[in-house]
This record gives C-alpha cells, sequence and structure tokens, in this order.
C-alpha cells in the first residue's frame, strides 16, 4: 500500500509506524486513521513482525485533530448537523465488543504497541498513546488531554483508560483542566513507562522493542496482551480460571519447550512463536 499520511517500515521484527504529517505536529485527519489502521493490519498479519512501535515524524506525536476538520464541527454544531462518519469495520470481529469501536482496536492487535511520543501528545493523539500497551516519551513530550479547552468532553473512552492508568482523582484533573504534563510528571503519574533524552530516544525505543522481538516468545507476548486486556473485564477468580487454561496451552507450545532449552543450555532463544 502507498501511503500518504504515515510511513511504514520494518526492522529485526519490529514494524515501525510513522504518522508523517510533521508540519502539522502530525494533526489527525480521516486519512490518517485510514492508513493507521492499514498498517496495523499489515503489521499484525507479516509473521516477520513480532512487536509495533507507533511514533510521529518531526517533533510531535500527534497534536489532536487537524483544526480545519474541528472548525467544520463547530460550524455544523451551529446549525445541529453534525454527523459523525461511520465507525469502520472492526480490526477483529471475533474480539470483545469492547475492542472493535474506532479507536479502541489497539487490544484487538494481536501484537504488543509501543507508543514513543516523541513530543507533543494531544486529544485524539493521546487517546492513541492511551490505548497502546505500553508508552515511551522522550524528554521533549508534552501530553494534554485538550477537550475541555476546545469545549469537548472526554473522547473515546478516555474516561476509562486514564483512571485505570493513573486514578481517578489524576485522571478528573487531567481532563478537567487539560493542562500540560511534562514528561517526568507522566512518569510519576504511571502515564508512561520510561523517558529517555531525546538524542537518545529512538535508539533506545528500539534497542527495547528488539529485546521483545528477539529474546521473548511471541507465542507468550500475544497471550499476555490478551490475557491483560481481557482482565480489565473479568473478576480475579475469572482471571485465574482463564489462565489456568492457557497454561495447558503453553506447556504443549513449541516455544515452551525452546523456552526451557535455551535456559539450560545457555544460549540465545530461538522462539518461533508455536
Amino acid at each position: 500500500m502507498i501511503y500518504q499520511d504515515i510511513l511504514y517500515r520494518t526492522q529485526a521484527g519490529v514494524a515501525v509506524i510513522t504518522l508523517n504529517r510533521p508540519e502539522k505536529l502530525n494533526a489527525w485527519r480521516g486519512e490518517m486513521e485510514r492508513e493507521l489502521r492499514a498498517a496495523m493490519r499489515a503489521a499484525s498479519d507479516d509473521d516477520a513482525v513480532r512487536v509495533i512501535v507507533l511514533t510521529g515524524a518531526g517533533r510531535g506525536f500527534c497534536a489532536g485533530a487537524d483544526m480545519n476538520n474541528l472548525q467544520s464541527y463547530a460550524a455544523a454544531g451551529q446549525q445541529r448537523t453534525v454527523a459523525l462518519p461511520p465507525e469502520p469495520a472492526p480490526f477483529d470481529a471475533t474480539s470483545r465488543a469492547d475492542f472493535r469501536r474506532q479507536y479502541s482496536y489497539f487490544p484487538a492487535v494481536k501484537k504488543p504497541i509501543i507508543a514513543a511520543v516523541n513530543g507533543p501528545c494531544a486529544g485524539l493523539g493521546m487517546v492513541l498513546a492511551l490505548y497502546a500497551d505500553i508508552r515511551i516519551a522522550s524528554d521533549a513530550a508534552v501530553f494534554t488531554t485538550a477537550f475541555a479547552r476546545r469545549g469537548l468532553i472526554a473522547e473515546h473512552g478516555m474516561s476509562w483508560l486514564l483512571p485505570r492508568l493513573i486514578g481517578i482523582a489524576n485522571a478528573a484533573d487531567l481532563l478537567f483542566s487539560a493542562r500540560t504534563v511534562r514528561a517526568p510528571e507522566a512518569l510519576a503519574l504511571g502515564l508512561v513507562n520510561r523517558v529517555f533524552a531525546l538524542a537518545q530516544f529512538e535508539t533506545e525505543v528500539m534497542a527495547y522493542a528488539q529485546m521483545l522481538a528477539t529474546e521473548v516468545s511471541p507465542r507468550s507476548l500475544q497471550e499476555i496482551k490478551r490475557e491483560i486486556w481481557a482482565a480489565q473485564f473479568q473478576t480475579l477468580n475469572e482471571a485465574i480460571d482463564d489462565a489456568n487454561g492457557d497454561m495447558q496451552s503453553s506447556f504443549a507450545s513449541n516455544d515452551f519447550t525452546e523456552g526451557v532449552a535455551h535456559f539450560v543450555e545457555k544460549r540465545a532463544p530461538r522462539f518461533t512463536g508455536r
């Protein structure tokens, strides 16, 4: 596929998807949404890809919705004629209904997604980052929910996601005020997992992603990701029962055999995902 608003490349088991409208801080529009979904599909279907990194070109991650789109919605809203675009077909029709919505499909992507937040991350950009499995920020990253300062609401499930990451009171603070949060505070809140200096950011992110791609069972990554997201809707007892069932198939897998063998033989693993 030829992309206009994103870049796509693979490197040593890692697919790197880059939002690519740097002159607009990678502001979000319909074409970017369609291309990102297509790139996620390509990475998900490629057996050589084990980890996905989502980042932004230039100095921003994603500044949120393109202001031209917001202006058109504002004009339509004055006439009470706003028509939101139809939601796309589910990324995975077999996934739970919660993961079939317009932006909630990242948990249905079977491979780990790392949001590499290199710079400003606002509004819809923050929605994308929150749906990723792991968030790594550069020390130049800044975050804002933005919505309250645009007369909007906590969009696309952010009222569900953010409290689970940083607690209800902190989520309320960030959503009510839409204030700017810089990388050190984001780390302290638990909004991001790690922060690296911008000069070493890409190197550090890729080193972590490639560690996951080469040193960890891709089958385990897929199963653990599924378990983590499913557990958000389960009781502890249900999560334990599911894990017990999953354990039996893990014992029968080639990756379990290899996981034991490479440890005993003191060599690098050769996982196949099977």
